[in-house]
């Protein structure tokens, strides 16, 4: 009998409200994420890909409750985290963290390093003085590659892949089961990206911990992740095992996106397919199938009937009524 998921979101939607005017009600929302389900098991890392303005990023904020659902649950050790407020929520946070994209902006350029990979600790008490504090602080940074006399300077001093390791190890300072990775490595070079991605890894191996991973690059992503989830305009395109998503991929919008990562053998080069058009906005999504007005294979059924994420093959599933 399988384990209970670590994470399960249920039909999670995040709507925000579109204002007319200084003092008008909202007349419209943004659907930035409608309708999301997934699970995350202990010690598994589930890649998060789509295009810019998918829903990656909120998707991820409102799982760690950085952002308030409208709507469906988030559950994390079995327990709905949308319930809780306060104090209650505080103490919870400790089981999961996130990484944030750009590791000059999460980072306060006022306090050193000590403090800032330290702040953690003085909010959930989890030192009994200065000195259990500084110890812990420097035990932190060497498990991220850092040095423990860098506890003292201040964050302009660091390149930008040490700066993401001072993110890592503020992350890791409560110990957490879930870490969720938003574009970590999108602001770094390649040779640094590698760097991270095998940081991640071996953190993972040493700690258990699980990893949602939101990513635009397929690459790092089919690396990293034991599988794939793919985002199309708030919804769930696809979501499948990582090796099974790259090679045999069913929604027409997975095979586009495949379609356009660089490959070095010519033979193997896939058809490059060209999508017409631009997203649609989330103020205003097509009726039916989200993606019909861009998908080269759609049929009239795809413009007024949703199509439900399914089963299309073992341990594959794809919200496509073709595939």
């Amino acid at each position: 009998m399988n384990p209970p998921p670590l994470l399960e979101v249920r039909d999670l939607k995040v709507h925000f409200p579109v204002q007319h005017g200084l003092f008008s009600r909202a007349r419209s929302w943004v659907r930035a994420v409608d309708g999301v389900s997934f699970a995350l098991a202990q010690g598994e890392t589930l890649g998060l890909v789509g295009e810019s303005g998918c829903g990656k990023t909120t998707l991820g904020r409102a799982v760690v409750r950085l952002v308030e659902p409208t709507a469906g649950s988030v559950h994390f050790a079995g327990e709905d985290i949308t319930q809780l407020h306060g104090a209650e929520l505080r103490s919870r946070r400790r089981g999961f963290q996130m990484i944030f994209q750009d590791p000059v902006a999460s980072l306060n350029p006022r306090l050193t390093v000590e403090d800032i990979v330290g702040e953690p600790l003085d909010i959930h008490r989890l030192a009994s003085d200065k000195a259990a504090r500084r110890k812990r602080v420097e035990e932190l940074l060497e498990s991220v590659g850092l040095s423990a006399a860098h506890a003292q300077r201040y964050p302009h001093e660091f390149s930008g892949g040490q700066r993401q390791r001072i993110g890592i190890a503020r992350a890791l300072a409560v110990e957490p089961r879930l870490l969720v990775c938003d574009e970590p490595v999108s602001a770094l070079d390649v040779s640094v990206q590698a760097q991270i991605v095998n940081l991640l890894q071996d953190i993972q191996r040493a700690r258990g911990l699980s990893y949602l991973f939101v990513a635009h690059d397929l690459a790092v992503v089919e690396h990293i992740s034991h599988r794939v989830m793919v985002m199309y305009l708030g919804h769930v395109a696809e979501i499948a095992e990582s090796k099974r998503i790259v090679s045999a991929p069913k929604h027409p919008y997975t095979q586009a996106l495949l379609s356009a990562v660089p490959e070095i053998d010519p033979a193997s080069r896939r058809k490059r397919i060209l999508l017409p058009g631009d997203v649609p906005s989330p103020i205003n999504p097509p009726s039916g199938c989200p993606f019909h007005p861009r998908c080269p294979v759609a049929e009239a059924r795809c413009k007024t009937e949703k199509p439900l994420l399914r089963e299309v093959a073992p341990g594959q599933h794809a919200a496509c009524h073709l595939a």
